[in-house]
């Protein structure tokens, strides 16, 4: 869209949920245009020209990417919304400046040439995915979430200036350390507010719109709201498996049934599943290998059939403390952190050698006894996780290896070393102590929240034209999340007490307090099954030789150890899988 002064050009992708507001203001102040329509597109042209990129970015609450051409200026800003709801993509092709929202249009380019970054598969190795600034593409890059960054016209081919910032979520974290919010019947009561009219500002469309509910906090938590504003049943969505482990969709059916829902379910079975696997590499352009990808993209096709918005529960985790590190990482620092080095190695190579399957066994015969905050699903894959974290040397070390897939991707990748990502020079910027689990969420929201979480579901809806929203990241709600204490986020031995509080108003907690499951798939199971001839072919010694990105012997022997039934490294293997799976589509031969 164009400027009626012929200055501004914008391409733009995405919504501004609060442009109705800036469009008063802009009246308000008497410098609005003769309006040509009614959509979020023209509210930010006009913001954009008269405050200026910075000023108007600080007032949108919204998701979106988009890049402005100045006329006059003879500049093109790119711009990406607070989180990286929306990708951006930028970068040299030649002697030409490209941008685009997915690689693959970069990729149509009549120059594209690009050559594999082995820094990035590394980083992809150790987390899943690629993490910003960087793509697997050398020379192509990420826009990080809250910045833009400008070219003017005359610019050097090759050339990329340092992004700008217009919001910083660190920042807002260590300001609020000052600010912290004592009472928790008003917290729970902001809370509740503040989310209802985020659910309100995203529930404006002219098209059919709905939720994805998986039973679980956060998704529930935003149904319930949605519902209490709907003047008809909300449309939601869930997805099913056969094995109990990962099954939460009987859940989701009750919380439906007690907030009357319009709710529609599906049931996957391998054979579905494998039916999108071959479509992975095109939808996400780059190494991604979060294995809820696929459920993520069935519930997408799935709620598709019937709406064509779905807001989503996203987000509560990472702003309110629900990941099990958070409920037990500052614990385990403290425990761990004095020991001596030689009880830690002790420590860790008994919890190694916890085969998966008895200590799955002992937890199913043990939860009958236990308290239901101590019930823990997986107990095999936990206690190979608290293995390799006993022998952390800081709190952040002790995150990186909850998050880690790959421990030590060195030793996986070829010719790859690892780097500093952005969100590590945003931790490193911090200037203050903080409590543990601020230190833990504020990282996950910097980079797993942005760079997988948001990345999967972005393009598993928009593969089949879903546009999917947040409630949680509106600004106004995450500015509030940096105020509540941890004491409010973690309790007893449970991660996002005060969403919980505001849950318990609309859903009876017997139906909500349960172990967290997670949206994922049973991968280990599959690989061993009905994935294992596609598996083994992506990992034959021919196959990994010849595609020469990873280390044969340590993949077959985590494969073989896998197959076995001695270790479940299908998290592992998924990696590797979706490195090879898409160096076959993108680099055949």
């Amino acid at each position: 869209m164009q400027s009626d002064c012929g200055r501004f050009t914008v391409t733009f992708n995405g919504e501004i949920y609060n442009h109705l507001d800036i469009r008063r203001e802009l009246e308000a102040s008497g410098v609005c245009p003769n309006w040509r329509g009614h959509s979020d597109t023209e509210t930010l042209l006009y913001a954009l020209r008269q405050w200026g990129v910075a000023a108007a970015l600080q007032r949108f609450i919204g998701m979106f990417a988009f890049a402005l051409w100045d006329r006059q200026q003879r500049t093109l800003t790119l711009c990406r919304d607070r989180f990286g709801e929306k990708p951006l993509f930028y970068g040299w092709c030649g002697r030409d400046l490209v941008f685009a929202s997915e690689l693959k249009a970069l990729a149509a380019h009549p120059a594209w040439s690009p050559s594999l970054d082995r820094n990035a598969l590394t980083s992809f190795m150790r987390y899943c995915y690629v993490p910003a600034p960087a793509t697997i593409w050398h020379g192509v890059r990420k826009l990080p979430p809250a910045s833009f960054v400008s070219f003017a016209a005359d610019v050097s081919p090759g050339m990329m200036p340092e992004p700008v910032a217009f919001w910083s979520l660190r920042d807002q974290v260590v300001a609020a350390q000052g600010a912290r919010i004592g009472d928790e019947t008003e917290a729970t009561d902001e809370l509740q507010r503040l989310l209802s009219i985020a659910i309100q500002r995203q529930c404006l469309s002219d098209v059919p719109l709905g939720a994805f509910l998986s039973g679980g906090i956060d998704s529930s938590t935003v149904v319930a709201l949605m519902q209490a504003q709907a003047s008809q049943p909300v449309r939601t969505f869930t997805i099913g498996f056969s094995e109990s482990a990962f099954d939460e969709a009987d859940d989701a059916r009750k919380v439906a049934a007690h907030l009357g829902t319009a709710h529609t379910e599906l049931y996957v079975d391998p054979k579905t599943a494998m039916d999108v696997i071959p479509t992975l590499p095109r939808m996400y352009d780059e190494p991604f290998a979060d294995s809820s990808q696929i459920p993520t993209h069935l519930v997408a096709a799935l709620a598709r059939q019937h709406v064509t918005v779905a807001l989503s529960g996203d987000a509560g985790d990472e702003l309110f403390g629900g990941y099990n590190r958070h409920v037990w990482g500052g614990r385990l620092n403290a425990r761990f952190g004095g020991m001596p080095a030689p009880v830690k190695r002790v420590l860790s190579a008994l919890l190694g050698a916890v085969s998966p399957e008895p200590a799955g066994t002992i937890a199913r015969l043990a939860q009958p006894l236990l308290p239901p905050q101590l019930h823990v699903r997986q107990v095999g894959d936990q206690a190979a996780k608290l293995a390799r974290i006993i022998g952390s040397h800081s709190l952040d070390h002790m995150h990186q290896l909850f998050c880690s897939i790959d421990s030590d991707p060195m030793q996986t990748v070829l010719r790859g070393e690892e780097i500093d990502d952005w969100s590590t020079g945003e931790m490193g910027k911090l200037t203050v102590p903080l409590d543990p689990l601020d230190r833990m969420t504020l990282a996950d929201s910097l980079s797993y929240l942005t760079d997988d979480i948001l990345q999967k579901v972005d393009r598993a809806a928009m593969a089949v034209s879903l546009e999917t929203r947040v409630p949680f990241l509106d600004k106004d709600v995450v500015e509030f999340a940096a105020r509540v204490p941890p004491s409010m986020k973690v309790r007893d031995g449970r991660g996002k007490w005060l969403v919980r509080q505001v849950l318990h108003k609309h859903v009876p907690s017997a139906l909500i307090d349960r172990p967290k499951v997670g949206f994922s798939i049973p991968i280990d199971d599959w690989l061993r099954g009905p994935l294992r001839s596609w598996a083994g072919d992506l990992l034959s010694q021919n196959t990994l030789q010849r595609q020469g990105l990873f280390n044969v012997k340590r993949v077959q022997r985590q494969f073989d150890e896998h197959m076995t039934g001695r270790r479940n490294h299908g998290y592992w293997l998924w990696n590797v899988l979706m490195a090879q799976a898409w160096r076959s589509e993108w680099q055949p031969g």
